[in-house]
């Protein structure tokens, strides 16, 4: 929403002394000359939308989707992990050494309970306005759209700490009306419940996409539906219980029901949201800052401002590694790809070279040089695409989180037939091929056979979710209600290992890469009769003769120094993770101090 927030600058400050911490944070510096009661906050529509800003301001920042939420919490997994050695912040949540002094723990989990009181006043005061039932139908229809939003804002705010934290307290009216501020905690299953009754409420009041504008930084019908669906699976998935194991609920199939309605409702309406048929073209758009006629991501959340209360990190601490010396300015390098996952893509799957980039540009003269296979990086957010640049070495890029996409709304329908119906129909399986076709340029003879039994049909979803959506927050928590984190955990292992020795099915890496540059890019030797645009990853070492003018790069050699804490990259990453306990973040201990032993820490720690 940055640019709608920044054209409610003094509405916005005057809200946020209203609100007793800044509704959005970069405009502290204006030093409001009065105070907003309840009553003038909510006294017109102008009004409330300034504090339905101030909730939406409370997804963005360090503490939100600009960083911490989006590139720290869903890492470590079979897909990355944050690179450097473990600490006492980012890497310690990475590795699951999960301290309760860590602030990257208790920081977010404040800032998600500040966007949830201020969710609850919109909630409580907007359907009291006289003009909610009295007012224009102009009036009407945009006070029922901000209830709408206020809704799906706080049932995302509760889908982000359950699924970290499991059991938290719920509140569901603001604190003014709490005769006691430290609420226990409510069972995960009822929050959840009461949220999709709301996300209900919400989709019915909101408008389309066509009805509302063509930017996705505010909630309409159709991502209200998606994060339903969403929510619904995980409604229905496994997660620790207080029990220290992973369950589900013998219900969730009502949950998968739930999730193919929503994704079946929004497969009707193209005109609304639909694939894009590139998929380097949705980051494209996005690091671009450009508008996307097929819409297909949802819903995103909104960064501007230039710090870190609004903006956003993406393209500085993830991305290609890139020096201060180089056009694009500095940063990147934040999150490592691992060599699995590298290897999990099919040499002709255009999504591979898009989500991670095994290029460096370390120099003036902006030349790319090759990356080793231990230092791969993420690429769906990389400073080096941005238009216009933004060189030196500025911080925040300004680039929005994408929360959701189409694919997912159609490989969520796919899974939830497959789980309802006991294996796929062929309406499962046309969305599932619909996503790999496109992973392909549109060639369906490189797809290859959909299985059509359930348990190959999950099976080969588990495998596209983890392709098609790398590096968007979701790999890890699509394992946990799956019940799958520390297979997949132990399976990377196994498989980085195989790749370093170079056994079946990796028995054609390559120990060392050959590579120059043609201009600023790279150019592979993949062989003597291999055309010039050949990449030699999946083929044994092609040495050229002569080797002049040609560096030399380890890639399965490099697996054999390259360390994590002291560990082989295999050993270090996830080292401390511990089943039973680290499925869940800890209370922090501010907060369990705070309420003085009546919150129950979550088991193992």
């Amino acid at each position: 929403m940055k640019k709608q927030i920044q054209r409610t600058f003094i509405a916005a400050a005057m809200s946020a002394a209203f609100f007793g911490i800044s509704s959005c944070k970069k405009y502290t510096i204006v030093e409001p000359v009065s105070q907003y009661g309840i009553a003038q906050v909510f006294s017109d529509v102008s009004n409330t939308y300034n504090a339905l800003v101030g909730v939406y301001d409370e997804l963005q920042g360090d503490n939100g989707y600009g960083i911490r939420i989006s590139m720290y919490y869903p890492y470590d997994s079979d897909e990355g992990i944050v690179s450097g050695n473990i600490d006492n912040g980012r890497r310690g949540v990475g590795r699951y050494q999960l301290l309760l002094t860590n602030s990257e723990i208790a920081n977010p989990f404040r800032q998600l309970y500040r966007g949830i009181e201020k969710a609850n006043l919109c909630i409580e005061q907007i359907p009291l306005m006289e003009k909610f039932t009295t007012g224009s139908a102009t009036e009407q229809k945009e006070l029922k759209r901000m209830y709408g939003e206020a809704l799906t804002l706080r049932a995302q705010f509760y889908h982000e700490l359950i699924r970290n934290w499991g059991d938290v307290p719920a509140p569901m009216v603001p604190a003014y009306k709490q005769a006691d501020l430290f609420v226990p905690q409510a069972d995960r299953d009822s929050t959840y419940d009461k949220i999709l009754n709301d996300l209900a409420t919400a989709i019915d009041l909101l408008p389309w996409r066509t009805e509302a504008g063509p930017r996705n930084e505010r909630i309409t019908k159709g991502a209200a539906k998606a994060l339903r669906a969403r929510i619904a699976l995980n409604r229905g998935g496994f997660s620790l219980r207080q029990n220290g194991q992973m369950e589900r609920r013998s219900d969730y199939l009502t949950y998968y029901q739930i999730a193919k309605k929503e994704c079946e409702e929004l497969m009707a309406r193209r005109d609304q949201h639909t694939l894009n048929p590139s998929y380097i073209d949705i980051w494209r758009k996005l690091t671009s800052f450009q508008y996307d006629p097929q819409a297909e991501i949802l819903f995103e959340v909104g960064a501007g401002g230039g710090n870190g209360n609004s903006d956003s990190r993406m393209g500085n601490y993830d991305g290609p590694n890139l020096s201060n010396a180089s056009r694009y300015g500095a940063g990147g390098g934040g999150i490592v790809m691992l060599p699995n996952y590298f290897y999990a893509f099919d040499s002709a799957d255009s999504r591979r070279d898009v989500t991670i980039t095994h290029y460096q540009v370390t120099s003036a003269t902006n030349i790319k040089s090759q990356r080793r296979l231990g230092e791969l990086n993420t690429g769906k957010y990389r400073r080096d695409w941005r238009n216009p640049l933004l060189p030196g070495t500025v911080l925040n890029v300004g680039y929005n989180w994408s929360v959701i996409r189409f694919a997912d709304v159609l490989l969520m329908y796919a899974e939830a037939v497959n789980e309802i119906n006991n294996g796929p129909t062929a309406e499962a399986i046309a969305a599932f091929e619909e996503v790999r076709k496109r992973a392909f340029n549109g060639n369906a003879a490189l797809i290859g056979t959909t299985p059509t039994d359930k348990a190959g049909f999950f099976n080969a979803i588990v495998n596209e979710r983890y392709l098609e959506f790398g590096h968007e927050g979701i790999r890890k928590f699509d394992l946990l209600r799956w019940n799958l984190l520390a297979t997949k955990i132990a399976e990377a292992r196994t498989n980085i290992q195989a790749i370093r020795d170079r056994r079946a099915p990796y028995a054609n890496v390559p120990q060392y890469i050959y590579w120059r540059n043609n201009g600023e890019e790279i150019q592979y030797f993949a062989g003597a009769t291999a055309p010039a645009t050949a990449q030699p990853f999946w083929r044994p070492t092609q040495v050229p003769s002569p080797t002049t003018g040609w560096t030399r790069t380890d890639w399965a050699q490099q697996l054999t120094s390259n360390q994590i804490d002291s560990k082989p990259l295999w050993q270090g990453f996830a080292s401390f993770f511990t089943p039973g306990k680290s499925e869940l973040f800890p209370f922090d201990q501010g907060t369990l101090s705070s309420y003085q032993g009546k919150l129950k820490q979550n088991p193992g720690y």
